[in-house]
């Protein structure tokens, strides 16, 4: 039997597992809903503990917050008004005089966010009581130094500035403690000495003077107004009396200019009959003239095409051919400079590629020049000075050969020296103006040979001096 219960047992096993499990994550749950508060409108939930932000307290005014176990906790603060009767006795005015101002203030604890902070950390876990006791004595010592900075008069005439300058200075003291002011109500003002009390006699006999005032200025008024009327009423029917005659005059005006009215429209009828007339007329003229302006414009537009089809169109075939032969003429001259172009091109570059040539051995012969003088240049120069000297012996001779003088004239005076006339020297000076030719081998860099010079030598020496004259000597060949 207790085999059997125990094989019960070990069967349900895992269902008592399952069901302990269950409930646990039940109460866990049920824990967790108990952890999370609402907080109603009239109430401020604080959450304190450890909260984010580093503040003391996280205040919530109409919502909700999970409180987490074991770190933080929470309280609510209640926004219910707070009422406080506040009868300021003996208070020091401005002008040192004592008054007594009875009142009653409605406060409660604030629900914006700064001020709120403040209700959390000075008012959280006191009693009503002990709010009100609290205010009541923030409340009485704004309302003397209020009392202290105004007029006796200031304070009983201008209310409203009183009761804005108690509202400013004692908001700003609640705000500090987490309070806002909701009411102010002043039931009375009184002073010992019976201030108050003599400026309101004084302002009821201004009132009392300024309506006796008033009820002869309104007897004065009335009959003011009686004469006034008397006088409208005689001023009204002389009016009358003229308006009517008035009338009558201008009723028989009316009937005047009716009748003129009459008149002229029936003169402006009778015009407008006659200028219509008028006007059809020379109306059906103008139509008429349209219409025969318009044939003509219609036989002048055949006429124009007749004559476009004879004339300008054949003349416009003769441009086409025109512009076709010069077209053809202008590309036949074209081609005719293309190919003279190309001609002369060609025979620029056959006379470069032949005075290429003729330098080409002009430089080889000069080269043999040069060796055969030993390698020496001005050697080789001399050289060819010397194979064109009979060129320049016949050029300097052709140099007063084709002079022409038709008539010389000359003063012989018969003082000639040496046998010699004027005339002679005037040939002898003419002929010295050629470039002597000793001059133009000393240019050349080259000694003319003595034979040349005028002086007799024999053939050997001629020989000699040709050779020496030519032949480069040691000393040109070591410079």
């Amino acid at each position: 039997m207790l085999n059997t219960i125990l094989l019960q047992v070990e069967g349900f096993g895992p269902l008592i597992t399952i069901g302990f499990a269950i409930f646990f994550i039940f109460i866990l749950f049920v824990v967790l809903i108990r952890r999370y508060k609402r907080c109603p409108s009239d109430r401020i939930l604080v959450v304190y503990g450890k909260v984010s932000g580093g503040k003391s307290a996280k205040c919530i005014h109409g919502g909700a917050a999970f409180i987490l176990p074991v770190i933080q906790d929470y309280q609510f603060l209640d926004l219910t008004p707070i009422s406080i009767e506040v009868n300021l006795v003996n208070a020091l005015s401005k002008q040192n005089i004592r008054v007594n101002v009875p009142s009653r203030f409605t406060i409660g604890i604030s629900t914006e966010p700064g001020v709120m902070q403040n209700a959390a950390e000075r008012l959280l876990g006191l009693a009503q009581d002990h709010i009100q006791d609290l205010a009541q004595e923030i409340i009485f010592g704004q309302l003397r130094l209020v009392v202290a900075s105004m007029d006796i008069e200031e304070i009983n005439s201008d209310r409203d500035k009183f009761l804005s300058n108690i509202s400013q200075s004692v908001e700003t003291e609640l705000r500090k403690v987490g309070l806002k002011l909701i009411n102010v109500n002043i039931t009375d003002i009184v002073d010992e000495s019976g201030y108050i009390e003599a400026l309101g006699k004084e302002a009821a006999a201004h009132a009392i003077n300024a309506a006796r005032k008033s009820v002869a200025e309104k007897t004065r008024d009335g009959s003011i107004g009686e004469a006034i009327a008397v006088q409208d009423e005689r001023t009204q029917v002389a009016a009358a009396n003229a308006q009517a005659v008035e009338g009558e005059n201008t009723a028989k005006i009316a009937v005047a200019n009716s009748d003129s009215l009459r008149r002229q429209r029936e003169a402006e009828a009778e015009r407008v009959a006659v200028a219509s007339e008028k006007v059809q007329t020379a109306k059906a003229l103008e139509e008429s003239y349209v219409a025969e302006q318009q044939a003509e414009i219609v036989r002048a537009e055949k006429e124009r095409s007749s004559q476009m089809a004879d004339i300008i169109v054949p003349a416009e075939i003769d441009k086409k051919k025109v512009e076709i032969d010069a077209e053809a003429d202008a590309e036949r001259i074209r081609r005719r400079a293309r190919g003279e172009a190309d001609a002369i091109l060609f025979k620029a570059q056959a006379e470069a590629k032949g005075i290429f040539e003729v330098l080409t051995k002009q430089a080889a012969g000069f080269d043999e020049i040069v060796k055969a003088a030993g390698n020496n240049p001005k050697d080789a120069v001399l050289l060819l000075v010397a194979d064109k000297l009979p060129e320049l012996v016949k050029t300097q001779a052709e140099a007063i050969k084709n002079i022409k003088i038709d008539k010389i004239t000359v003063w012989e005076n018969g003082g000639g020296k040496d046998g010699k006339t004027a005339t002679s020297n005037f040939i002898s000076g003419m002929y010295k103006s050629v470039p002597p030719l000793q001059e133009m081998f000393n240019m050349a860099g080259m000694q003319l040979p003595e034979y040349l010079k005028g002086k007799e030598i024999d053939a050997e020496n001629e020989k000699e001096e040709i050779v020496k004259e030519v032949k480069p000597n040691k000393k040109d060949k070591e410079e």
